[in-house]
């Protein structure tokens, strides 16, 4: 397979909310509560409940040197457009190669933890309007620019099981397909995976053919060894952490009483699942006597197998030993805007980590099993496979300027003074001070 042939969709890219995402969205008679941009010395930052929510970008720092990344931008003129505007989200997915793109949220967190802490704090109505707002914003707004090439994700109340039912049940009319969900729910206050409380979400799920999507970050998240560890420490354990939540979801029961829900592992990359699964096989051999797990003829692995879907970014050893995974439950992911993102050089990372690969496995990896477990079927709305190929994307993002937004016209921002002082490795307690003070 050449490059140019091959297609390309993402399963874990994320959108900055523009300002105007929430309040367009709100009743006519709240609109005066809707999340809105406020400046905060220089800084946009999202005002919502009293609470003012910094960092509208994270670290969305697609189209900068690397010697700039840090952890923000801070306002939305430091960031690239594709990062908030559909229209140009598109063009940058075009020079790029990407046909389709999942997006998590960034204001309301990657599972919407921003709402789940105020309903538990006493503001539950609020919240749930905040959800359905986001909600109506992601599907109407963002991916309705871009039919066929930006795949919806929705939130849910999930502090409320009545309204998180009626709001999955609102999103499958919607021809939503894609849940964002905590990796641990336990961590954020809410019932465990094993508690049945979650047994509605399981059913209409499965019910739905609706993908529950678990970003890293959103419960078990990578812990800083010390203040004074180098960050890169922490950048490179980031997405094995996911691990733990792993572990958890596969020794679940629900598995065998919904047989189609289908969970994905977002930006947890897939190098180290094949020893999680033989560690997990050895577990259930050697213990199950005396901890009562019980697969019936299966293994863990067999399960894992056939529920939980990977994701990788750049994995190369991954890749090496898909035969210790299922390849038709693999997926790849750009990250865009954040800063391990490969854009606007996805395909040429790819293609360099796939040599070896039947086309088989990497149609399978590519786009094959997203368009199965998300009921997404670009071909049709865009007339044809050959429309939706690496090489006739670039085709038509040939015009996008891709050249380095180098200092961002002058902007500064909270690292790049960061890294100008030091001259030598950041540290976490760095890091975790600037956030802190943002």
């Amino acid at each position: 397979m050449k490059m140019e042939d091959m297609i390309l969709v993402s399963v874990d890219d994320h959108n900055v909310e523009p300002a105007n995402a929430f309040v367009s969205h709100y009743p006519a008679a709240f609109k005066d509560e809707a999340p809105r941009i406020v400046d905060r010395g220089g800084k946009d930052a999202w005002l919502w409940n009293d609470t003012v929510y910094p960092t509208i970008g994270l670290n969305a720092v697609v189209g900068r040197p690397r010697s700039e990344f840090g952890m923000e931008p801070t306002r939305f003129e430091q960031l690239r457009p594709g990062c908030f505007d559909p229209k140009a989200r598109i063009d940058d997915m075009n020079v790029n190669g990407i046909l389709g793109s999942l997006n998590f949220p960034t204001m309301p967190g990657f599972a919407g933890g921003a709402f789940i802490t105020a309903a538990q704090n006493g503001a539950p109505d609020k919240a749930l309007r905040a959800v359905r707002a986001y909600n109506d914003w992601q599907v109407q707004d963002w991916c309705g620019a871009g039919p066929g090439r930006l795949i919806p994700m929705v939130i849910l109340p999930l502090w409320d099981m009545t309204e998180t039912v009626a709001e999955i049940d609102r999103m499958a009319k919607a021809g939503v397909h894609a849940i964002s969900f905590p990796d641990n729910p336990f961590k954020g206050g809410l019932p465990s995976i094993h508690n049945a409380y979650w047994e509605p979400v399981w059913k209409k799920c499965s019910d739905h053919k609706m993908v529950l999507n678990c970003h890293i970050g959103t419960g078990s998240e990578a812990a800083h060894a010390s203040d004074e560890t180098p960050i890169d420490a922490w950048i490179t354990t980031m997405p094995m952490a996911i691990s733990n939540s792993a572990a958890d979801w596969l020794f679940a029961s629900f598995w065998k009483r919904y047989p189609d829900l289908r969970m994905a592992l977002s930006e947890g990359g897939i190098g180290w699942v094949p020893y999680l699964l033989e560690r997990a096989d050895f577990t259930y051999e050697h213990h199950r006597e005396w901890t009562f797990s019980d697969f019936g003829k299966e293994r863990p692995s067999d399960v894992f197998k056939r529920h939980i879907i990977t994701c990788f970014i750049d994995d190369q050893f991954g890749l090496k030993s898909l035969d210790y995974m299922n390849p038709d439950m693999v997926c790849y992911e750009a990250d865009y805007p954040h800063s391990d993102t490969l854009w606007p050089n996805c395909p040429e990372y790819l293609y360099a980590s796939i040599n070896g690969l039947s086309d088989s496995v990497i149609d399978a990896i590519t786009h094959k099993t997203v368009m199965r477990e998300y009921s997404y079927d670009p071909f049709t709305t865009l007339g044809s496979r050959e429309n939706c190929m690496v090489g006739a994307l670039r085709h038509l993002g040939r015009n996008v300027d891709v050249s380095p937004r180098e200092n961002l016209g002058g902007l500064k921002t909270d690292s790049m003074d960061l890294v100008g002082q030091a001259r030598r490795p950041v540290t976490s307690g760095e890091i975790q001070k600037m956030f802190a003070s943002a």
